[in-house]
């Protein structure tokens, strides 16, 4: 049966769980467009078109590492209707500290308001998106190309999730280094071509 939160159905989580994704390593993304409908351009000639909307797509995923100092970027791909890219994370701070847990007040009058801030500040910590994390860089990407793809189309939306794939040697990151440089070749063959 799926899981309930505050009484309500709702989606696991795709991420691995018990899985620091602030970790140094590399992941491989794709996060697709609301219905996978084509803002970003289309494939001519095996070669991507961006609209303006890909551009800024493009734009922002090169300066992913100009935000979030630990990141470097491997091959990424601006397609018709997602986008795949590898964000490799160096450095990883293993003394961050993730402090949620502050209650509102420290008076005694409000000592179980206070434990229950805490619980609740506890709970929320455990499934919120961590500083730094991929999850982190991967939403504030997500926003700021939203922001400014508004100003082109009003129906501009992404779809409410990403998919990760946690890349765990050299073989399988130089094969997805080139699947995703052959992307738009292949986009005939592509399963998120409708």
């Amino acid at each position: 049966m799926t899981p309930k939160f505050q009484n309500k159905y709702r989606i696991e989580s795709a991420r691995l769980h018990n899985w620091d994704y602030r970790s140094d390593g590399s992941y491989f993304i794709t996060i697709c467009t609301k219905n996978r409908e084509h803002f970003f351009g289309d494939i001519q000639n095996g070669n991507m078109i961006l609209t303006e909307i890909g551009q800024l797509a493009y734009q922002f995923w090169k300066e992913i590492p100009d935000h979030f100092s630990s990141i470097e970027l491997g091959n990424f791909v601006i397609m018709p209707n997602h986008v795949h890219g590898i964000l490799t994370i160096h450095g990883y701070n293993k003394n961050i500290i993730w402090d949620g847990n502050k209650p509102a007040s420290s008076s005694m009058d409000d000592k179980n308001d206070n434990n229950d801030s805490k619980s609740k500040n506890e709970k929320m910590s455990k499934i919120s998106p961590k500083p730094g994390s991929i999850s982190t860089i991967i939403r504030s990407y997500k926003s700021v190309v939203t922001k400014h793809s508004k100003q082109f189309d009003s129906n501009f939306a992404w779809q409410s999730r990403f998919h990760d794939h946690i890349i765990r040697n050299r073989y399988s990151f130089y094969v997805i280094q080139k699947y995703i440089f052959n992307n738009p070749k292949n986009w005939e063959n592509d399963r998120f071509n409708k």
